[in-house]
């Protein structure tokens, strides 16, 4: 099988540029023809799979963290090319919460090779939102509010790896505000004083935050969670139980389910799609069901 692989050296803060020659044995350990094409900055890759015949690959494989998932998830969809191709992940970055679905760590990436290597495939859903003039694919998560307030923050403190995401909530908890928001989700209205907004496919985001812990890939819906206004005193309290997927059950949490939502905010807040920033609300996301085939185990 030959396959493409979109490749982040700079991803864990270098540790997966250092891995690079085990992970080219490992392919060929497996009898996988792979070609590897590096990223240079963030966007890179989708770039890169515009520019190329994606239908010469048996597979597209996205090694390094969510962003280049992202990169990985939108060049394929906007490929002219039919069937799509399938993509596979070597989760070698920070975050890897995609690769939590096939309950791979960053240090699993042996295993997530020996997973392409067997070419059995999953068909799972996207997300696919639109926002001002700019449209856009993802296959993790979707927040606004606190959460892309956090995640802004962790992408200064990436030196740190996964305590980033901690200490970017410590950070933002200083200068917490709400706001108010109306989302429409198939239909039925919530008007509310609003902290953050995680619109899920799967199940984490940035690796160990268990944020819809009902999600199911492949079941054409987009999971919602919703923290009211509240106190930083009981953030400090709710935050703790995202972890285990428990503060699905807390009074200022509000779960739904829907295929198509319209979100909007009084002053526009900003976007992160699979842990990325780009875009601001108002907001319009539609869950794609089954649309990408995904090496599985």
């Amino acid at each position: 099988m030959n396959l493409l692989i979109i490749f982040n050296p700079n991803a864990a803060h270098g540790r997966a540029q250092k891995l690079l020659p085990a992970i080219k044995t490992e392919f060929a350990s497996h009898d996988l023809s792979a070609e590897f094409k590096l990223t240079e900055y963030p966007g890179h890759g989708r770039k890169i799979l515009q520019d190329i015949d994606l239908s010469a690959y048996g597979g597209v494989i996205a090694a390094g963290g969510d962003g280049t998932v992202f990169d990985v998830i939108n060049g394929i969809m906007d490929a002219e090319q039919k069937p799509r191709s399938r993509m596979g992940v070597l989760p070698v970055g920070t975050g890897n919460a995609f690769a939590r679905e096939l309950d791979l760590l960053a240090t699993d990436w042996k295993e997530a090779v020996n997973i392409i290597a067997t070419g059995k495939t999953k068909k799972v859903d996207a997300g696919y939102f639109e926002t001002g003039e700019s449209s856009h694919y993802y296959l993790n998560i979707l927040g606004l509010g606190f959460v892309a307030d956090v995640s802004q923050s962790a992408t200064k403190l990436k030196v740190f790896g996964n305590p980033a995401y901690i200490l970017g909530v410590l950070y933002q908890l200083v200068f917490l505000n709400h706001f108010k928001l109306t989302i429409e989700l198939d239909g039925e209205t919530i008007d509310q004083e609003n902290i953050f907004v995680e619109i899920s496919n799967t199940r984490y985001t940035g690796t160990t935050f268990l944020m819809a812990p009902g999600a199911k890939i492949d079941d054409g819906l987009l999971d919602v969670t919703l923290l009211q206004r509240t106190s930083r005193r009981r953030i400090l309290k709710v935050l703790p139980t995202i972890f285990t997927g428990e503060h699905v059950n807390l009074s200022e949490v509000t779960v739904k389910q829907a295929k198509h939502i319209k979100i909007h905010t009084d002053t526009p807040k900003l976007l992160t799609p699979d842990g990325e920033l780009l875009g601001y609300s108002p907001v319009e996301i539609t869950c794609l069901p089954q649309v990408v085939e995904i090496f599985w185990r």
